[in-house]
């Protein structure tokens, strides 16, 4: 049963830029359960199913490209950049880039009280687009569109998180190995004035922890204070070393 204009739906497969195989796949990713609800005894499904299916397809696809982009963070600090980016809000401004609420197909009531915009019915539906993706495609084809959406997001993470999180991890440390906290020193600024090379060095009274290297003084700390950890992963300095 063709409940949506194919011409609206292939609107739609051009949005994604993923062409269907079979375009009833994606329909069906599109129907939220208050319009099954209002048809009772007609053959419709929801896109709950989809859903489910779409929440994991993404799961393991952002696992994926966090592994790949910060080969040196641990188990929590992934799991912290995956729930950043796999929630509600995200998934929700994702789908209003694309106008996807304007295509899911809602009850006369969800409708009247701008089921449209709702970020929890726009983030399952987005879901549930993936899983159409996925079944129709395969994981590659799935994997691409993930791809195409998070690459960006991920990209800011690395910029931003990963910068906090490795001082501040730094600091931790060592304010509970050696009761002080890490120093940073800029040591040199080479290259043009619209493309700067920062190189700072993090240490502990007159002894260098790490050194880092970047674009700007903030990612260049970061990359100090990830040398001194692995440096104190391997306990390559002891508490003698620094008093």
């Amino acid at each position: 049963m063709q409940l949506t204009d194919k011409r609206e739906l292939e609107n739609l497969s051009s949005r994604l830029s993923y062409t269907f195989n079979d375009i009833n796949l994606l329909e069906k990713a599109l129907v939220h359960r208050s319009f099954t609800n209002e048809r009772l005894g007609q053959a419709i499904e929801n896109n709950e199913r989809l859903e489910f299916l779409g929440d994991a397809v993404l799961s393991t696809s952002i696992s994926h490209l966090l592994i790949k982009k910060f080969h040196d963070a641990d188990e929590g600090r992934l799991s912290k950049f995956r729930a950043r980016l796999v929630n509600e809000n995200i998934l929700a401004k994702l789908a209003r880039d694309m106008d996807l609420g304007r295509f899911i197909l809602l009850g006369k009531g969800e409708e009247q009280t701008g089921g449209r915009e709702k970020s929890s019915i726009l983030s399952d539906a987005y879901e549930a687009v993936i899983a159409a993706v996925y079944l129709d495609g395969g994981f590659e084809n799935a994997f691409s569109f993930v791809v195409r959406q998070f690459s960006t997001l991920i990209d800011e993470i690395s910029q931003v998180e990963i910068a906090r999180d490795y001082k501040t991890e730094l600091q931790e440390k060592t304010q509970e190995l050696f009761k002080v906290a890490p120093k940073y020193r800029l040591i040199s600024e080479t290259g043009p004035e619209h493309d700067k090379i920062f190189e700072v060095e993090v240490f502990i009274n007159d002894e260098i922890l790490g050194k880092g290297q970047g674009k700007s003084k903030k990612e260049a700390e970061q990359s100090a204070a990830m040398e001194a950890l692995g440096r104190l992963r391997t306990k390559t300095l002891t508490h003698k070393d620094v008093d």
